[in-house]
This record gives structure tokens, C-alpha cells and sequence, in this order.
């Protein structure tokens, strides 16, 4: 790194449904400090936003205190994302509607944001430093209690105003099980961590300690686990099959909960894929290499690219709550 850029730094915060992950990042991405605040939705979208402010301020502060220069911040949150017109369209775990979060985060902090949505951010880290390096034309699929996707083609994000990637509303079993969205038989209600787990309890009458539970007794051989894995492995090579027609991913990046299975996960998938296909590329499928950080490195990533050259900010702004609600 060059000495002129000694103790630049942006910061990175990754807004979750449970959780935020926050993070002052130098140039090469290496977190200086990192912090980690519960979410409160249950006090509703203005106390999130409030939230997200103050996290915002606090690692502003905590950088001057380090004699840090912060040139500005990346937030990345879940849901439907315009990050063209710096909007979060619809988020139902947060609750919020068309809220301009972006300019009500400038507002209360004194930073310019770059605003994003989780899942691209951590595709777009997963490419630049993980799992499908070197690679242009990628899917990254976190597999959690929902799944979503983010799509990279030719080197370039797909983001269709905050619509595209939505891999969770595939149709996989038509007149399946109903969708929280309105339709049924989405991919969602069949291959999600929650859905794995609750057809598990529905199927055996016992209870599991989630996705990872069934993980575990179908290595040791129960069959109740054996027929809920494979048809949850099925559903998603269903839908990768689709992606492979429509998109030709070269890598499709497993992430979430789910991809931690492992061999598990991935052998079988491997193989479901690939009697599907016939003539179209087959992709790779890769567990994520960057964890539960994704997101909040490319928060970082994008704010380098939108504040990198800018004039370097002062003194942390004073608290301005009325802002944030």
C-alpha cells in the first residue's frame, strides 16, 4: 500500500434481518475494526434506521479516535434494492417501503453512503476476493432461511432496478407447498434451511435443530433426513438447471447456512446438476470462502468505488437522531 494512503479507510455495514455487521476497511480490504449490533425490527423500520445511523456514527468516531481518515460508507441491506436511485424498494423482514435510505443516512451521520443490496454486495465479494475469483460470469446463492441470488454476467452485476436474482421464487414443484410470496411451490418452500427443517418435523414427528440437524442424521443414515435432503438437493438442481440454460454461470457460489454442509450438500447437487444438462455449460459449484462477511466487504468494495479520490472527511458528525426517524 502506498504511504499517502496510510489510514484511509471507508466503512462497510451489512444490515441483516437478526443482525449488523460493521467494519472499517483500508484500500486492500482489511478490516481495522470490526463491530456487531443486534437489529431491532421488532421496535419497527424507523428504529432500524435509527440503529443503523448510530453504528454508522460510532465507527466514524472510533476512526478518528485511530487517527483514521474515513472517505465514506457502504451499507448493504436485505430485500429489494434500487441502488441507482439509492432506495430500499421493499424489505418485509425490516418493513420498510420505497425509503430513501441512503439520503436519511447522510443525514444522520455526515457520510456519504453508497447504498446496496446484501447478497449482491457479497457476490461482488466473492468474485473480487473469494470463491469465484477470476471468474465473469457467476452466481452467488446464499442458502438460508430464504434463498435469493446475486448474477453477474460477463463481469458486470444483473440488478433489473432491484428485481433480478430472485432465485427463492422459482417454481420448483408446481401446486407444492404455498410460498410467502403468493405463489406455491417456490424453490424457497422446499430447499431453505427453514423448509428442510420443517419438513423434517412434518415428515418423522420429531423435532430438529434445523437444516443442520437433518445434516447431521442423514450421516448417520436416517431415512425420514435421506428423503428430505434429496428432494430439497433436487429442487435446487432443478433451478440450476434453469440458470444454466438462461445464464451459463461458469461458477455458482453456495453460501448461507446451508452450503456449511459441505460434501454433503454439494456431492449430491453435483450430481442431481449434471443428469439435468446436456448441452450447456456446466458450472462449478463452489461452497462461499468468505463466510458471514461477504456482504460487509462489499459494502466496502462499493464505497470504495464511489467515494475513492474524494476529499477526505473531517471530524465525525454530531449526533443528529431527528434524522433518522
Amino acid at each position: 500500500m502506498r504511504d499517502d494512503f496510510v489510514g484511509d479507510c471507508v466503512i462497510a455495514l451489512d444490515v441483516g434481518g437478526t443482525a449488523m455487521k460493521g467494519a472499517l476497511l483500508d484500500r486492500e480490504l482489511k478490516p481495522l475494526r470490526t463491530v456487531r449490533r443486534a437489529t431491532p425490527r421488532r421496535s419497527g423500520p424507523e428504529a432500524v434506521v435509527a440503529e443503523t445511523a448510530t453504528v454508522l456514527r460510532d465507527l466514524h468516531r472510533s476512526a478518528a479516535t485511530r487517527e483514521l481518515t474515513v472517505h465514506g460508507a457502504g451499507v448493504v441491506v436485505p430485500g429489494i434494492v434500487d441502488e441507482e436511485n439509492r432506495t430500499a424498494v421493499y424489505s418485509a423482514n425490516l418493513g420498510w417501503r420505497d425509503l430513501p435510505l441512503a439520503a436519511l443516512l447522510e443525514d444522520a451521520s455526515g457520510l456519504p453512503v453508497s447504498l446496496g443490496h446484501d447478497v449482491r454486495a457479497g457476490g461482488a465479494a466473492e468474485c473480487r476476493l473469494g470463491a469465484a475469483r477470476d471468474a465473469r460470469d457467476v452466481w452467488f446463492v446464499p442458502v438460508g432461511t430464504g434463498i435469493s441470488a446475486a448474477v453477474f454476467c460477463d463481469g458486470r452485476p444483473v440488478r433489473a432496478h432491484g428485481y433480478a436474482g430472485e432465485l427463492g421464487h422459482v417454481v420448483v414443484e408446481p401446486d407444492g407447498e404455498p410460498c410467502s410470496c403468493g405463489a406455491r411451490g417456490c424453490l424457497e418452500t422446499v430447499a431453505s434451511a427453514a423448509a428442510i427443517a420443517a419438513a423434517y418435523s412434518a415428515r418423522s414427528g420429531r423435532r430438529v435443530d434445523g437444516a443442520a440437524g437433518v445434516g447431521a442424521l442423514l450421516a448417520q443414515g436416517d431415512p425420514d433426513a435421506r428423503a428430505v435432503w434429496d428432494r430439497a438437493v433436487d429442487a435446487l438442481a432443478t433451478a440450476f438447471a434453469t440458470v444454466a440454460a438462461l445464464l451459463a454461470p461458469e461458477v455458482v457460489v453456495l453460501g448461507g447456512g446451508l452450503a456449511e454442509a459441505g460434501a454433503l450438500l454439494l456431492d449430491p447437487l453435483r450430481a442431481s446438476l449434471a443428469r439435468r444438462l446436456t448441452f450447456q455449460r456446466r458450472p462449478e459449484l463452489v461452497p462461499a470462502a468468505l463466510g458471514d462477511m461477504a456482504g460487509c466487504l462489499g459494502a466496502g468494495l462499493a464505497a470504495w468505488r464511489t467515494t475513492d479520490g474524494a476529499m477526505p472527511l473531517g471530524r465525525p458528525a454530531r449526533e443528529r437522531p431527528e434524522a433518522a426517524s
